[in-house]
């Protein structure tokens, strides 16, 4: 049993240095490109348009954007002619 556990640790040993070997010979570098991780998508207005009981339409719109919100209000106001 003892000889099993010997032989293990030894083939761990091995594998370490030469996979730390490796990773050294190959030049490998890790580092960060912070203009990759800045990007992101923007997020969509979310409207919620209902029609009330008098046939008119109203609507809840929500997103990050505060300038988007009010274009994308404009564009409703002027499709549905309440402007």
């Amino acid at each position: 049993m003892r000889h099993i556990s010997v032989v293990g640790i030894a083939l761990s040993l091995c594998f370490f240095v030469t996979a730390g070997y490796t990773a050294e010979k190959d030049g490998f570098q890790f580092r960060k490109q912070p203009e990759l991780q800045q990007v992101k998508p923007k997020k969509p207005v979310k409207i919620k348009l209902r029609r009330t009981s008098k046939d008119e339409y109203i609507w809840e719109l929500t997103g990050d954007d505060a300038d988007e919100i009010v274009r994308t209000d404009k564009k409703l106001r002027k499709m549905l002619n309440q402007q």
